[in-house]
């Protein structure tokens, strides 16, 4: 044992606590305990819990100074079951176990659920390998001494401390072996949010709604009478005051404190922000100036506020200037961070130029606005520019650091139960930002309430539709389908754990997925049979996909919707390759059309949901002919539906609709550009002919958007953590504004009524944490920021040796010849163009529907396998400087080694460990 492995085991004790029952394991440390400690121990489980208990178990381990207790306690731990505790121990590596907390905080959310409808005895057999033996006696024993919901309970509290990789999936398989109804809320296959630099084929496939903000306020207030510009010519303007609230959640950040500011949405924090840096500037004296960087976190807000910052502080006589993704490539971050007083940036655009060197330190700017800083955690650009602070601040460093301000509606509570554990997670959040100061309004909450109205909440619950024969017809569809992709692969069965999956479901598009990704990568001896193969069952699940989503359509929508969408579908199918696969599955859908076409003109078959959807519109505006509307949706096909619906309902034409959703494209919707989005916003808040009274909108909407007049805001289906529940009821901020969630899932509301009780836990830790001595706060800081940066420098991540074997890459959907590695190049970090002649052969080209010029690259056409009837898209055909390359994206391929045959597939480059050849001009021109 060295004192290095002592201080591991202390710095990880929390991982240990959370994991590890030590009544489990104390007859295998009876050599090195005493037997009042082993009573001790025992006691302490049965009277305060057994995370109590495992750390006084720590204590007395770390007390311990005989040879050989350190090894002792990993055999006891292999003893005992506990595999994943040991491993992580051994190695000092933890990630597996932190990677299990997503699922910790899913579980405890659910544990109501879960033991309302789960029966533990009989999934308890099918999970019994991620949990202790002496967990399993104890479930069986509860279950048969207090009942199935005491059963289910203990298996939730063992569940919760297992330390086996796979628990969340073992866990899934074994609900939906059982069919329970639990295992539609237990999602294990989570989409990761990877923040990353934005690479020129990216602007091809976006994999997520990218979200929206606007500015808060839409006046530009001059915030002082007498104001002190830094050079002589500076034009004047209308001075405006900021009310009291705003001057109150100014001042300590003022006073020259890191501050948490946490305001209601509509109040005007970005005025507060305005003013505060107006007062750091003024503060230097003669011959020292200040810098600011203030940080919006996507695209439209970032020219929002750059226009907000712009328009008020140049008439004051400083220099404002940003850089975002889309202007990175052709300005210098360097010179504009250094020629400018206030600079408004992307975090990535910082991020990049920190890694890089552009920029040495924080320590050139002396403030830093994080603007809706509840996003700082795990691996969002704003956490990971505080790394950069916090290791300057605990390194040592003798160059002085900014202050810090956040912005936020809402910090949130993560996955707390109480209030202890809702104040703990705030002060985590304070630890990733340095704040030791949260603003809020105390002394002006009278004038607070008038700016920044809370809506009246609604819950209505409506009934689904008792019979469909158009969801009966799609899913004969989806049967003949599944048949026809198990005739040409026998073991489509057998590649995904996703079992029993229901169509029309969010499970079933899982399982599409799951099916997709096992499928590129298997392997036939006859490679034309493998690719034949191959082919055919991407057209298939994506067939399946379609069906999938028109009957998610049509649950909530119309069927009409539901079906213009299949229609829509087929007609691109018919105007692309078209092949004998298509063109059978067309044709089995075409057999069906006239009696979908029949069902859903049937007057009948109506949505009751959409009903009373009509019933609370028009009763709204029937009492207030002016009032605006944002109706919330999960997916943009929704928000195409109910567009069309209430554009031919003639009872509802007359509210014009709008749309705002991302800008990204997914495998199913193109995203609105900027200009549509902007415009969508400028219809909905204009006063004069009034012609847009609603916004159907998804989640790109409930952060940042400034609409004062709207006082109507409906979820239809729509909800999610106690943060998106504040920012969207945060829209309807006009008085008298009601907010109704729509739903035909009693679920939803419970999970709705949920977020209403940690929103008020949210406040009551504030208030606590308010009431705190300041050095006892910044002391409680330090500590997380020491434990923090101690387990982020033990878990650093290696960087993988680049791999120099050359490898093929071969159509991800035909599994056709593409290249080798060997003559791919990197140009500018980011792109991937391919050279030599051979690789023209295997692509054919076709005029970029949306040419561009990004920096030194002239988008002109897009590319796409040559295979005939494959056509799969692999990237684009640019001009660089003066020469003519093909840009590829890695997801387009699947890699196969060359002397084993395996294959691997890559979503992004960075993930792909090849030797990464420069671009060299010379070479092109040989």
């Amino acid at each position: 044992m060295s004192a290095e492995d002592r201080r591991n085991l202390h710095a990880f004790r929390d991982y240990v606590m959370k994991t590890l029952d030590p009544t489990y394991i104390l007859s295998y440390m009876a050599p090195w305990f005493k037997d009042d400690e082993v009573q001790r121990i025992q006691a302490e489980k049965n009277n305060k819990g057994t995370m109590e208990a495992a750390s006084l178990f720590l204590k007395f381990l770390l007390e311990l100074q005989e040879e050989g207790w350190f090894r002792g306690f990993l055999d006891a731990l292999g003893h005992a079951g506990y595999s994943g505790l040991y491993e992580a121990i051994e190695t000092w590596d933890f990630q597996k176990i932190e990677s299990l907390e997503e699922y910790r905080s899913l579980l405890k959310r659910l544990q109501p659920e879960f033991k309302t409808t789960v029966n533990p005895k009989d999934i308890l057999p099918k999970i019994s390998q991620c949990l202790i033996s002496q967990e399993c006696e104890e479930i069986i024993q509860v279950c048969s001494n207090k009942g199935l919901m005491a059963g289910a309970e203990k298996m939730v509290e063992c569940l919760l401390r297992s330390d086996k990789e796979n628990w969340p999936k073992t866990l899934k398989l074994a609900l939906e072996m059982e069919e329970s109804k639990f295992s539609e809320l237990w999602i294990v296959d989570k989409d990761a949010k990877n923040v990353e630099p934005k690479v020129l084929e990216d602007d091809e496939m976006e994999t997520s709604d990218i979200q929206i903000f606007y500015k808060e306020e839409p006046e530009c207030q001059n915030l002082s009478q007498n104001s002190s510009p830094p050079s002589a010519a500076s034009p004047t303007c209308t001075p405006l005051k900021p009310r009291n609230y705003q001057l109150e959640l100014a001042l300590p950040a003022k006073e020259g404190k890191n501050t948490l500011i946490c305001a209601p949405t509509g109040c005007g924090k970005t005025l507060v922000s305005l003013l505060i840096c107006e007062h750091h500037l003024k503060k230097f004296p003669q011959g020292q100036k200040g810098k600011v960087v203030f940080f919006a976190i996507q695209l439209p807000l970032y020219e929002q506020q750059k226009s907000t910052f712009s328009d008020y502080f140049e008439k004051l006589g400083y220099k404002v200037a940003g850089v975002s993704g889309v202007t990175a490539e052709t300005v210098s971050v360097e010179q504009i961070v250094e020629n400018n007083d206030i600079i408004i940036l992307t975090p990535q655009i910082l991020l990049n130029s920190l890694r890089n060197g552009t920029i040495p330190s924080l320590s050139v700017f002396t403030l830093m606005i994080f603007d809706e800083c509840h996003n700082t955690g795990k691996n969002h650009p704003y956490n990971m520019i505080m790394f950069n602070y916090i290791d300057q601040k605990l390194g040592g460093s003798s160059d002085p650091l900014p202050q810090v301000i956040g912005l936020t509606a809402s910090v949130g509570t993560g996955d707390a139960k109480n209030t202890n554990e809702a104040m703990e997670y705030i002060c985590k959040l304070c630890a990733s930002l340095d704040t030791a100061v949260i603003a809020t309004v105390k002394d002006n909450l009278e004038e607070l309430e008038e700016v920044a109205y809370k809506p009246q909440k609604f819950f209505r619950k409506v009934e689904s539709r008792t019979t469909d024969r158009f969801k009966c017809i799609i899913s004969q569809l989806m049967r003949e389908t599944e048949s026809l992709a198990k005739s040409i692969f026998d073991e489509l069965e057998n590649v995904s754990q996703i079992q029993n999956r229901s169509f029309g479901t969010q499970k079933y598009e899982q399982w599409i997925v799951s099916v997709q990704k096992a499928c590129m990568v298997f392997q036939l001896p006859d490679k034309d049979e493998e690719s034949r193969i191959c082919k055919a069952l991407y057209l298939y699940t994506s067939h399946l996909r379609k069906y999938n989503n028109a009957l998610i359509i049509n649950e909530h929508a119309r069927m009409k919707d539901a079906l213009d969408y299949l229609k829509d579908f087929f007609a691109d199918v018919r105007s692309a390759g078209f092949d004998e696969t298509e063109q059978d599955l067309t044709r089995r859908f075409e057999e069906k059309l006239k009696e979908l076409e029949s069902v859903s003109m049937d007057f009948s078959n109506e949505n009751p949901k959409l009903k009373d959807l009509s019933f609370i519109l028009q009763e709204e505006y029937h009492l207030n002919p002016e009032s605006r509307t944002i109706l919330f949706v999960k997916t943009r096909a929704l928000v195409d539906a109910l567009k069309k619906w209430i554009e031919e309902n003639s009872e509802n034409s007359f509210l014009n609709p709008g749309i705002l959703t991302g800008r990204g494209k997914t495998n199913q919707n193109t995203g609105i550009t900027m200009n549509s989005q902007k415009c969508a916003l400028d219809a909905f808040r204009t006063d004069g002919d009034k012609d847009k009274k609603i916004l159907i909108a998804t989640s790109v909407a409930d952060e940042g958007i400034d609409i004062a007049e709207c006082n109507l805001v409906i979820s239809y289906e729509y909800v999610g953590n106690v943060i998106r529940m504040i920012q969207t009821r945060g829209r309807g901020r006009a008085r008298g504004s009601k907010c109704f969630l729509l739903t035909s899932n009693a679920d939803v509301i419970e999970k709705e009524k949920i977020n209403i009780y940690k929103e008020n836990m949210m406040n009551e830790s504030i208030l606590r944490l308010q009431t705190w001595n300041e050095a006892v706060f910044k002391e409680k800081i330090l500590q997380i920021q020491m434990q923090e940066k101690f387990i982020r420098d033990s878990q650093a991540k290696v960087e993988p040796v680049p791999d120099k074997e050359n490898k093929k890459l071969l159509c991800r959907k035909c599994k056709g010849f593409a290249c080798y590695t060997a003559d791919i190049r990197v140009v500018e970090d980011c792109h991937y163009p391919v050279v030599g002649d051979a690789f023209r052969k295997c692509y054919v080209s076709k005029l970029h529907p949306k040419p561009k010029t990004f920096g030194h690259f002239e988008k002109k056409a897009k590319i796409f396998c040559a295979r005939e009837n494959c056509c799969h898209d692999w990237g684009i055909h640019v001009k660089y400087k003066t020469f003519e390359i093909p840009v590829i994206k890695i997801e387009s391929f699947v890699v196969e080694d060359i002397a084993t045959g395996a294959q691997k597939l890559y979503a992004k480059w960075k993930d792909f460990p090849f030797e990464k050849i420069p671009f060299d001009a010379t070479e092109m021109s040989k």
